[in-house]
């Protein structure tokens, strides 16, 4: 039986079936700033700012700036609109969601000694920092091709003669659609196998649609440790281990536009499951210093993550070939003696290098006497360093997929540069904030070339703003996060014939609590 591999955003087969997706391409890599409702109403810019718990996961050096503890917790609640454009059709869904920020505490330690290191402070946390709840639908008519052609190929470059083989061969793709009589062996006039043709009403018109389901979310239980020099000079790192779990539910409906009852074709319904776990772990390191006491000056690096995955994965089929067939369904539960498919290998993320700068409003180093302040961030990501490779070293087959795998990867997306800033006014107790973040498009103009009607330019913007209250070893901060995403994918691709991306256009909102107790 052929092994079939659904990977991250690039659903292949060694058959040579594609189905590239931007959405999933980069799904656990394109990410945004995490941290309590503090830290994201005011952008995320908190390389310079330290003094939270979101050091953990910014630059760790921010630890060094505690000298007593604390505790948070941040629930939070996410809403999501997408909108999609599919060949002139438009669509749109929405899903809600619960989320969360840092939970843990964070210990400050002073130095018993006349050191000019002052103190030290061990931070413990877990967050969430991607969040893969979401809905997608699209909509759209089309007589150019038909999803079921990606099966012809599928048996086309294997050069599948034998029908009965390909029957059985192919549980994820091109077997359902040979069981289901969506597609049919064509015959010479000796009776030999000359090719594979769909039983689509693709001349006439089809009406497309599918809808994606996604759930799950990366969670980082992280611990980290900053130290303060003469409150001139911090520095820190963290281990973080990443805990991620994803899952798809693709069904594409396909159905006969000009409701013919005689043309041997009313419709498919095509469903992909897929389930990713995983487990990694990455370092942050990070230095801060103050050249004057207004200012704050912060770098971090933060390494790639290095994942263990495993996918399970289904592939089902319902057709209707009318008074040819009828109704016939089949799953790759049927072809598999019950089973899943599984597939174990590797994933390592992009490393992330920042910087950035805060300016105290207020002459003096005690905080209660400041009003406030200005924090900016730059970023860099390098979405090439996005990499796959298999748990085999020793199997062949793997190395060359994954070779060609991380070939494209290269082609399609490339470095991007992320900026935030955001602000805080301080009223005595009362704190009102504000920020913008925008992440750069990590698509290259390869991944959506000429064949594609939507041309994406991919990118993320968050508008966020928030109020805080501060008294007698408690506080209470609330954040609303707006975000807008441009973003795009394929629902197929064909190694000949036309074929369309849909592009997106998603509407997030989020809303943090976060809960805090000085000790």
């Amino acid at each position: 039986m052929r092994k079939i591999l659904i990977t991250t955003g690039l659903a292949l087969s060694f058959s040579g079936l594609f189905a590239q997706e931007p959405l999933d391409a980069i799904r656990y890599s394109w990410l945004t700033s995490q941290g309590t409702a503090r830290a994201q109403s005011i952008g995320g810019a908190t390389t310079a700012l330290g003094g939270d718990i979101t050091s953990l996961y910014s630059n760790p050096a921010g630890l060094g700036l505690y000298k007593t503890g604390e505790f948070v917790l941040t629930p939070g609640l996410n809403f999501v609109t997408s909108k999609s454009n599919y060949r002139g059709g438009a669509a749109s869904d929405n899903k809600s969601s619960f989320t969360y920020g840092p939970i843990g505490l964070v210990y400050g330690i002073p130095s018993r000694t006349n050191s000019k290191w002052k103190n030290m402070a061990l931070g413990i946390g877990i967050s969430r920092s991607a969040n893969f709840n979401g809905r997608v639908y699209v909509d759209g008519q089309n007589n150019k091709s038909s999803f079921s052609e990606k099966y012809l190929d599928q048996l086309i470059n294997d050069n599948a003669t034998n029908p009965d083989h390909a029957a059985v061969d192919y549980p994820y793709g091109a077997s359902l659609g040979l069981n289901t009589y969506l597609i049919d062996p064509t015959y010479d006039d000796d009776g030999n196998v000359t090719g594979y043709a769909s039983n689509a009403s693709v001349a006439t018109g089809l009406r497309q649609q599918q809808v994606i389901s996604t759930k799950g979310g990366i969670s980082d239980f992280s611990i980290g440790l900053g130290a303060n020099y003469n409150d001139v000079f911090y520095i820190g790192g963290s281990l973080n281990i990443n805990s991620l779990s994803f899952s798809r539910t693709s069904t594409f409906t396909e159905s006969d536009a000009t409701n013919d009852a005689n043309n041997d074709f009313n419709y498919f319904i095509a469903e992909d499951y897929l389930k990713t776990d995983g487990v990694g772990a990455s370092i942050k390191l990070g230095i801060m210093f103050k050249p004057v006491e207004a200012l704050r000056v912060g770098f971090s690096f933060h390494s790639p993550s290095w994942y263990s995955f495993k996918d399970t994965y289904t592939s089902s089929l319902e057709t209707d070939t009318e008074g040819y067939q009828g109704v016939k369904y089949q799953s790759s539960l049927d072809l598999n003696d019950g089973y899943e498919g599984e597939y174990n290998y590797r994933y390592r993320t992009p490393m992330r290098i920042g910087a950035g700068l805060a300016y105290m409003l207020g002459t003096t180093g005690d905080v209660k006497a400041q009003h406030g302040f200005i924090t900016a961030d730059i970023e860099y990501v390098s979405y090439k360093g996005n990499a796959f490779n298999s748990q085999d070293n020793s199997n062949a087959g793997d190395k060359e997929y994954f070779s060609q795998l991380n070939g494209t990867i290269d082609d399609v997306f490339k470095s991007t540069v992320n900026m935030r800033i955001g602000g805080e006014l301080k009223f005595e107790t009362v704190m009102v904030r504000a920020g913008f973040a925008y992440y750069g498009n990590p698509y290259t103009s390869n991944y959506f070339d000429n064949d594609s009607k939507n041309i994406v330019d991919g990118r993320r913007m968050n508008i966020t703003g928030g109020l805080g209250w501060r008294n007698k070893g408690m506080f209470v901060d609330l954040a609303y996060i707006h975000q807008l995403i441009n973003d795009g994918y394929y629902p197929y691709r064909l190694d000949v014939g036309e074929y369309n991306s849909a592009s997106l256009k998603s509407t997030s909102g989020t809303v943090l609590l976060t809960v805090g107790f000085k000790f």
